[in-house]
């Protein structure tokens, strides 16, 4: 099934429910044992398979198949957005992959100014054609990494984050990239994120993690269960929700909202 994060720590998920501690004890320094996890992806390991990974992320009726509910959170996420910016002129898309957020969300509202970021060139390039096809508005264009690229302050009335946070490693860099789109975001703008979480015990952590492996298994077999799932332990270092609901508040965030929550996945806002 895969390893998970919790807290510092990495387990791993028995067939009975019960998980493995690995690496630290809490309130101790860590321990080095023969089962630590593999060190995360570098930035130019993600770069490179999302680079060969377009087409999964191309299409808009069904979304990223791997995330539980992608279509219904796309509606929601944009939805929302629309909603509580209506009079909106510029939007950023963080991890804009092929520009199914932009795309569903110029639906709403069409003909924005558009500004996509992505860690890959093929990503980006198929974004601009699809939202070229069909909005009127300006599209402007960033490759890199979220943490290091400037986004300027009061810029944007509408941010969007799908799937692109978890890659965040340490406190110091969620803090610092929440805190970023807080001063990117003109006064009443919004900030909309989709993306894995994790869960602060053991039990429930476990359960929801066996709840996915189960998803993929039906989506489309064992195999592809463990190929997310591995790419999952390499890639990615999500945290709770209301870690991030938190966060939001403390950066400056005037009001949270939860929309949609299924196993490991979240979607929710913030409001400046």
């Amino acid at each position: 099934m895969g390893q998970f994060r919790l807290g510092g720590e990495t387990h791993s998920p028995k067939s009975d429910g019960e998980a493995v501690i690995w690496g630290r004890d809490r309130g101790r320094a860590p321990v080095k044992t023969v089962n630590d996890p593999m060190p995360k992806s570098t930035v130019a390991e993600i770069r490179q398979r999302f680079d060969q990974d377009v087409e999964r992320f191309s299409n808009l009726a069904t979304g990223q198949s791997a995330t539980i509910d992608a279509p219904l959170v796309l509606e929601l996420i944009t939805a929302a957005a629309a909603a509580v910016t209506p009079n909106a002129e510029r939007i950023l898309d963080i991890g804009c992959g092929a520009g199914n957020y932009t795309l569903k969300l110029l639906e709403k509202l069409p003909n924005r100014h558009v500004r996509l970021i992505d860690l890959s060139r093929p990503m980006l390039d198929r974004a601009v054609a699809r939202i070229r096809s069909v909005s009127a508005g300006e599209i402007e264009t960033a490759q890199g990494d979220i943490r290091e690229l400037t986004l300027g302050t009061a810029e944007f009335d509408i941010i969007l984050a799908a799937a692109v946070f978890h890659h965040l490693r340490t406190d110091a860099e969620w803090r610092a990239v929440f805190a970023k789109c807080f001063a990117a975001l003109r006064p009443g703008g919004s900030l909309w994120i989709s993306d894995l979480v994790e869960h602060t015990t053991m039990a429930a952590q476990a359960l929801m993690w066996r709840r996915y492996g189960e998803y993929l298994v039906g989506l489309q077999g064992p195999e592809y269960r463990d190929h997310v799932l591995a790419y999952v332990e390499r890639e990615d270092s999500p945290r709770p929700l209301m870690f991030q609901l938190d966060l939001l508040r403390e950066v400056g965030f005037h009001a949270v909202e939860i929309l949609h929550k299924n196993s490991c996945f979240a979607a929710f806002g913030a409001i400046k």
